[in-house]
C-alpha cells in the first residue's frame, strides 16, 4: 500500500509540476521529484513523465532518474535471488 502510495504522489507532483510550468507558476523542485522516485515512486515517476511529457529531456535529471530506476532494479532482482535462494 505505500508503494501505491509513493507511486501516486510522484505522478501527481510531476503532473502538478507540468502544470505548474505551464502557468509560469513556483515549480515543484527537481530534488523532491527525484526524492519521490528513490522512495519508491520510479514506476509513478516515468508514467507521469510520458502522459505529461514532462521532463524527458532535461539533464542531469533524466540521466539521475534512470540511475534511480536502475539501482532499485538491482535492489529488487537482488531480493529476489536471496529469497528465492534461500528456499532452496
Amino acid at each position: 500500500m505505500a508503494v501505491a502510495a509513493l507511486n501516486l504522489a510522484a505522478f501527481t507532483a510531476f503532473g502538478l509540476d507540468k502544470t505548474f510550468a505551464k502557468g509560469g507558476r513556483r515549480r515543484i523542485s527537481e530534488s523532491t521529484l527525484l526524492a519521490l522516485a528513490v522512495l519508491g515512486g520510479s514506476p509513478g515517476a516515468y508514467a507521469a513523465r510520458r502522459l505529461f511529457r514532462h521532463k524527458t529531456r532535461k539533464q542531469p535529471f533524466v540521466a539521475q532518474l534512470h540511475a534511480i530506476a536502475l539501482l532499485q532494479g538491482v535492489l529488487l532482482a537482488g531480493l529476489a535471488w536471496a529469497f528465492l535462494s534461500a528456499g532452496s
